[in-house]
């Protein structure tokens, strides 16, 4: 079937499970252990900051910001709205936007096949968290992001992002503790970006194992409800891959969507236009469950 698409280069694969990287390991499980500190630092106020921040942060900054907007440029917004956009999903530490999007746009390419680097056809596991831990060398790296972040690469504020996002994280946990102590570290970093981790790996994994498709296309994804849920409508990820600049992701009546909700908030005063959803003469579903 016709796709919307990301124009993306013919080109071979990038290398991207070049180098073992144990920092990574280490700091994933850091965070993980850093949750069981909520037996001792709870407090309702800190509960209501670690759903907030997993809004604001996970789904304005990851879903709408990294996602929708500077992967698939899937609606425009004018450059404060972007940079905020931007901003807000770099506090999820998941790195800078550049480099996130560029993993992204290669895993569209390369979709569960040789090339992709979450690949769910090498497995679960690997496709949810265990592939992070691999990186490419440096000439490799710097291949990937000219590749396929030519965009983002011109924008000097992207690069301040990629080169500061730890920093800048950093300065978020001192704010928490200055405003609620340690139960708002625990609950405002800790848990906060485990959450989010975990929800955004499971589009990775979850969405490309569990659940039905609406469309055939030429790689395992499926629209998981519980995904989506937690990933404000990324889970509808079926969809997603068969109209991939398409804001909209929920296509059926029951496929709530809240990212693509907020967009059409932002269209309807003037802080978002051409916002881009499936023709309506491709929406032919042929729902099947995943095999």
């Amino acid at each position: 079937m016709a796709q919307l698409s990301v124009a993306l280069p013919p080109t071979p694969a990038v290398p991207v499970r070049d180098q073992f990287k144990p920092i990574k390991a280490a700091f994933i499980i850091a965070m993980h252990l850093g949750v069981i500190a909520v037996f001792w630092e709870t407090t309702w106020a800190a509960v209501g900051l670690c759903i907030l921040l997993h809004a604001l942060f996970g789904g304005l900054g990851i879903c709408i910001g990294y996602h929708r907007l500077l992967t698939h440029r899937s609606f425009k917004c004018s450059k404060a709205v972007e940079y905020t956009l931007a901003l807000l999903g770099t506090l999820t530490f998941e790195g800078g936007p550049i480099d996130w999007v560029a993993h992204h746009r290669q895993h569209h390419q390369y979709s569960d096949a040789e090339g992709d680097p979450h690949s769910a056809r090498v497995g679960f596991f690997w496709s949810h968290v265990l592939w992070m831990m691999w990186i490419p060398k440096q000439k490799d790296w710097d291949e990937l992001t000219e590749r396929y972040t030519p965009d983002l690469l011109r924008q000097p504020f992207y690069h301040f992002l990629g080169k500061y996002y730890i920093e800048l994280s950093a300065a978020l946990a001192v704010v928490l503790y200055l405003l609620g102590g340690w139960p708002f570290v625990v609950w405002g970093m800790c848990v906060r970006l485990v959450i989010t981790y975990h929800s955004t790996w499971f589009v990775n994994s979850a969405s490309h194992t569990f659940g039905y498709r609406n469309f055939e296309v030429n790689d395992l994804s499926t629209n998981c409800w519980w995904v989506a849920l937690m990933t404000y409508g990324e889970g509808w990820h079926n969809n997603h891959h068969a109209f991939p600049t398409s804001a909209r992701h929920g296509l059926r009546w029951w496929e709530i969507d809240l990212s693509y909700a907020f967009i059409r908030s932002l269209e309807a005063v003037g802080l978002a236009w051409e916002v881009r959803t499936p023709p309506a003469e491709k929406l032919k579903f042929e729902t099947k469950r995943a095999s």
